[in-house]
């Protein structure tokens, strides 16, 4: 409203009237101005959301998957912080020794595959005289040999004897699967194509035909599933030596599920380690996968049913029935232990779309912590908790008030405010690991676990029924547990397909991963004698 000041009415009652209006109009513009400026918060954290969601998939997709730091970048955001060397709790140790090779140098060829001479005579002397070797050059060059197929006829004659008129032949051989030509060296090769180097049905059965043998990929489900029903003892087995530990890792990832013509929906594979060489112990490591139609707090309830002890896990809100009742509150017996890695790749994310000093002076501090286990990697349990003790527990007792400081001058709905909830929201977890050196600071040892399903599922794209879900849980839990133990995983399903149909099931402990090896050597003996 506009007013010519040398024009104004001298009547008072008009002049008030001009003023009410006024102020009612200005009124109703601060009220518009108010509702623009939370409008435009409201769509700035939309904004910083997406951005934040986009940064991730976009990193997913295309960016690398390690969380390591540049710590000469971040000083520069913050002088004031100082900041120690890059630490993270996958990188190597400082002290290692350096590798004997020269870089550049080419990598010797390994002494334990064979070895194939031919010898290349020079042309005879012209002279005629006797010659004799003083020294040989010696090139080696490795070859490979096609994978090829063959087929084993087993011959049973009918023998009649014309004495007492009697026939006699010998009884028809076990085949790893009834009614399944195949050979177990055969199945262990399709089992490990699949779920450790994550070829697909489809492309097994398009690299088998070019090798002249027609095997349908539905033919390879169908044996897998037959296979994961005689192996079924030796996955339970797994998962209650696991269930034995006083710490446990637990994870969980999505994955397809096809439902015939209701189209598709999510399923999950859930993942429970256990591995506590890091503090000393070297019991063997295992690793159990169970799959589940949905992601309720009733699968890992199931799952772990009986528990007691420690299990270290992310924030997922499907493990709290594990820690209390959801009723009474009361303890369970399962201790929940915080993930780490998991608060600092909140802050690493937000550092991926904007360079945000807080983040990245968290990411530091954070990252001050993981150092500190670095150096106590292997070490036993009270040395690693009195490292802790004198070490970590300060750095906590400081990262504690400095994060929620950082809360105050932020809005509740920001990427970064919520970065900062997750350890506060559950900081008596993630402190928790100091005071037992059999902990570890993050889960990352059950996401390394969790890395051969991310790569499969890339290929193989979905499950195909609830059958072959459990299935793949088996075999990845076999695969899985081969790989921490050292034991070369066709190797050793070859040998337990032949064996494990007529294997009796309370000596099912032969057949584990780091028993296999030294159980076969005395039934070999056995065998020979």
């Amino acid at each position: 409203m506009r007013f010519d000041l040398d024009r104004l009415p001298t009547d008072p009652v008009l002049l008030q009237k001009m003023l009410r209006e006024m102020a009612e109009v200005m009124e109703l513009e601060r009220a518009e101005l108010g509702a623009a400026k939370q409008t435009v918060k409201a769509q700035g954290l939309t904004i910083e959301k997406l951005e934040h969601r986009l940064a991730r998939l976009l990193r997913v997709q295309f960016g690398r998957s390690s969380e390591k730091m540049d710590i000469a970048q971040l000083r520069l955001m913050f002088e004031e912080v100082d900041a120690p060397e890059p630490a993270n709790d996958d990188a190597p140790a400082a002290s290692k020794a350096k590798p004997t090779r020269k870089a550049g140098t080419r990598a010797p060829i390994p002494a334990h595959i064979p070895r194939q001479t031919t010898q290349h005579l020079p042309e005879p002397c012209d002279c005629g005289g006797n010659e004799t070797v003083i020294c040989e050059d010696v090139t080696e060059v490795l070859d490979y040999v096609p994978a090829c197929f063959r087929v084993l006829r087993h011959v049973r004659p009918r023998v009649a004897c014309r004495s007492c008129e009697t026939i006699r032949q010998a009884p028809a051989i076990d085949l790893p699967l009834p009614k399944v030509m195949a050979s177990s060296a055969l199945l262990a090769h399709l089992i490990v194509s699949r779920f450790v180097d994550h070829q697909p049905w489809h492309r097994q059965s398009v690299i088998l035909r070019r090798q002249g043998v027609e095997i349908d990929r539905d033919v390879m489900g169908r044996w897998s599933r037959k296979l994961a029903w005689l192996m079924a003892p030796l996955g339970e087995r797994l998962l209650s030596y696991i269930l034995e530990a006083p710490k446990i890792h637990g994870d969980e990832t999505p994955v397809t599920l096809l439902q015939g013509e209701d189209g598709s929906h999510t399923a999950y594979f859930w993942v429970y380690l256990r591995d506590c060489r890091s503090s000393g112990d070297m019991s063997p490591p295992a690793v159990a996968f169970r799959f589940t139609t949905g992601r309720g707090g009733k699968h890992p309830a199931a799952h772990l049913a009986g528990y007691r002890g420690y299990l270290q896990a992310d924030g997922y809100a499907g493990y709290n029935a594990l820690y209390h009742d959801p009723k009474t509150k009361a303890p369970r017996g399962v201790t929940e232990v915080g993930c780490w890695a998991h608060a600092r790749r909140k802050f690493t994310d937000i550092l991926e779309k904007n360079p945000s000093p807080v983040a990245a002076e968290a990411v530091v501090r954070i990252s001050e912590l993981f150092a500190i286990e670095r150096d106590i990697k292997g070490a036993p349990p009270d040395e690693r908790r009195r490292v802790r003790q004198q070490l970590a527990r300060p750095k906590l007792a400081a990262l504690r008030p400095w994060l929620e400081t950082q809360m105050q001058g932020l809005s509740s709905d920001s990427t970064l405010a919520k970065a900062c909830r997750y350890p506060l929201n559950r900081w008596a977890a993630m402190a928790r690991y100091c005071d037992d050196g059999l902990l570890e600071i993050s889960n990352n040892l059950v996401e390394n676990a969790l890395r051969g399903v991310a790569l499969g599922r890339r290929n193989w794209m979905f499950v195909g029924s609830t059958k072959g879900g459990d299935a793949s849980a088996l075999f990845y839990s076999l695969a899985e547990t081969c790989r921490l133990n050292g034991v070369e995983p066709e190797a050793w399903f070859t040998d337990v397909i032949e064996r494990i149909g007529n294997h009796p099931i309370n000596r099912i402990d032969e057949l584990l991963p780091w028993n296999w090896q030294a159980a076969k050597a005395i039934l070999n003996l056995e065998q020979a004698a």
